[in-house]
């Protein structure tokens, strides 16, 4: 297929094309800018200038492939909800496939060990896109997919880093909340390998959660970054009531408490994860000082 994936260059996205272009697709990358067109040039992607904001833009290019991935965001409500809808009204009654990317965040707390069907209940840092959710899923005449990651791992960058990132601060790794939260994981090319299965093979109207192995607490993970990071077993608790004053609504999604089976994407597109898990990335892996 020829596919075009916005957010192309960001580190979803990425890792999408490079599992795209190795399943023989062809890939049609959104450039904001000259670099970002520079790097995917590099990449053997063809790269087309574009911009979330730019809505008739995107809805040229999007009538010129097979399929969109949509990876990028700019979480603003007011910037993404107009640019999907662009996009979608650009497909509509044609068939073609439009996979979303939403996240694990649009549940919320979850009560055990939750799946697609566990109603939503937002944090409020991502309100807004159960409504994109459901607008990429019942457009007329349009192969709508949504994938929910849970936070995303490898390459040494993601949200992981924050935690690494934080010994230069304060000594030691500083976490949001109590510690006992447990964050569902996915490492990054095993996300990027679901992409490709969904687009390739999921049926309409799909909606698939996408973590691997059993959520970790925070404290756990704190405790791992600290090892790789050269100060073993320095962690420190943040408020989330402090947190809040520099993260804003950030911090309530860090100190969310969820767990997920992925066991719908297991069984309907034979995903199975291979990458390392987080806790040997944070020690000794991508996220480890060398």
């Amino acid at each position: 297929m020829r596919i075009l994936v916005t957010g192309a260059t960001g580190y979803i996205g990425g890792a999408v094309v490079d599992a795209l272009k190795r399943a023989g697709h062809q890939v049609v990358g959104l450039a904001r800018s000259d670099d970002a067109r520079s790097k995917l040039t590099a990449k053997g992607v063809q790269a087309v200038q574009g911009d979330l904001k730019d809505t008739a833009g995107l809805a040229a290019v999007a009538k010129d492939v097979d399929a969109v991935i949509w990876t990028a965001t700019s979480n603003d409500k007011d910037v993404d909800t107009p640019a999907v809808a662009a996009v979608l009204g650009a497909l509509q009654g044609t068939n073609k496939t439009f996979l979303y990317t939403s996240g694990v965040w649009v549940h919320g707390h979850t009560q055990g060990v939750a799946n697609e069907d566990a109603p939503l209940n937002s944090t409020p840092l991502v309100a807004w896109r159960p409504g994109v959710e459901q607008r990429a899923l019942n457009t007329p005449g349009v192969r709508g997919i949504v994938i929910r990651p849970g936070v995303v791992y490898g390459n040494g960058t993601g949200i992981p880093a924050m935690l690494t990132g934080s010994v230069k601060d304060s000594g030691s790794v500083t976490y949001v909340g109590t510690g006992e939260n447990h964050w569902p994981v996915v490492f990054v090319d095993d996300l990027a390998d679901l992409y490709v299965r969904a687009v390739e093979k999921a049926p309409a109207g799909t909606v698939l959660l996408a973590t691997q192995g059993k959520a970790v607490k925070v404290k756990d993970l704190a405790q791992a970054a600290s090892e790789g990071a050269g100060v073993a077993g320095k962690t420190k608790a943040w408020p989330l009531e402090e947190a809040r004053k520099q993260f804003g609504p950030f911090a309530d999604a860090l100190a969310l408490d969820q767990q997920f089976t992925s066991q719908k994407a297991e069984q309907l597109l034979g995903w199975a994860p291979k990458g390392p898990s987080i806790l040997e990335e944070l020690r000794t892996g991508s996220y480890a000082r060398r």
